[in-house]
């Protein structure tokens, strides 16, 4: 096995279980050394439980490795500043951050109370700039690194019941992508990973008829898969790559578009409610994107 990331020092946000877990282990087989960041909450954010970091910490060291236990609190910049200073304290320097700490909240929207969206876009959105925003500083100074995130198709495309967890991972690509804007003068890479596997967060979704066959696809696709490719960015193979958002699906690697234009409209003197009205339904008829009852975007089983 090449070590990719031989003298790499990285952290691991909720890297405790499911493919945190996963990405730490593969990191350490890879050379690097890992700060693993779990603070053993629930699915939905509550308690605590130091055991799952620990476990990986102990498992990485079984192996040869080298990591350390955080439990700090991923949502807080005091919590994700004590992370980069563990590792910088530890081994000298930080050279990649993997924002993969998650909960979820679910509940329709005009049931959502302000506490279960403040929680779930704190522990997902906030968080990823914390790490960032301690980690970023270093990275600059020693023109060099790699934030690697996790967005998820629920915010790429919506789901049902989490509109607080998919204005988080929708808002990670925005700050994935000016991450990379910004970083890329020094060196830094930032890119994000839309995840298809069976985790703790997949596994509270109702095992209803209507989501049966698509947990059972979930549920055969490994976490090592998502890991395999969060090693290849974080390492210097993947060095120009940058504001890119992967798919990983079983044995397929996604890359997704970004935004960009697809029609345009001009008239001259502008636009009213009337002259819209008139014009662009019939105009843009076939070009609207049909709100899908879904969150399956393939039209093919996956390669598992």
């Amino acid at each position: 096995m090449e070590q990719v990331l031989e003298g790499k020092v990285a952290l691991v946000t909720g890297a405790g279980r499911g493919i945190g877990r996963s990405i730490a282990l593969e990191f350490a087989r890879r050379g690097a050394r890992v700060v693993v960041n779990d603070l053993g909450s629930q699915a939905d954010g509550q308690g605590t439980d130091l055991a799952p970091a620990q476990e990986v910490v102990k498992e990485i060291g079984s192996q040869g490795g080298e990591a350390a236990a955080n439990f700090e609190d991923v949502s807080t910049m005091m919590g994700a500043q004590k992370m980069v200073e563990q590792a910088v304290d530890t081994w000298g320097h930080i050279d990649i951050v993997v924002n993969n700490a998650g909960i979820v909240r679910d509940r329709m929207v005009f049931n959502m109370s302000e506490e279960e969206w403040d929680k779930v876009l704190g522990v997902h959105l906030k968080g990823s700039f914390a790490t960032t925003r301690a980690a970023a500083p270093l990275f600059r100074q020693q023109k060099g690194g790699r934030f690697i995130n996790f967005t998820s198709t629920s915010g790429l495309i919506g789901n049902f019941g989490q509109s607080n967890y998919a204005a988080a991972k929708m808002g990670i690509v925005g700050l994935t992508r000016s991450t990379a804007l910004e970083m890329a003068k020094y060196g830094v890479t930032a890119n994000a990973i839309a995840p298809f596997a069976w985790s703790r967060l997949i596994g509270t979704i109702p095992d209803t008829p209507d989501q049966r066959d698509r947990l059972e696809k979930l549920r055969r696709m490994s976490p090592d898969h998502i890991a395999s490719v969060a090693a290849f960015l974080a390492s210097e193979k993947g060095r120009e790559i940058t504001g890119q958002v992967f798919g990983v699906r079983g044995h397929e690697v996604i890359l997704f578009s970004l935004p960009r234009p697809i029609r345009w409209l001009h008239r001259d003197g502008g636009w009213s409610v009337e002259t819209l009205a008139e014009v662009l339904p019939q105009t843009w008829k076939n070009q609207f994107t049909p709100l899908e009852v879904t969150t399956d975007i393939f039209p093919y089983d996956p390669l598992v």
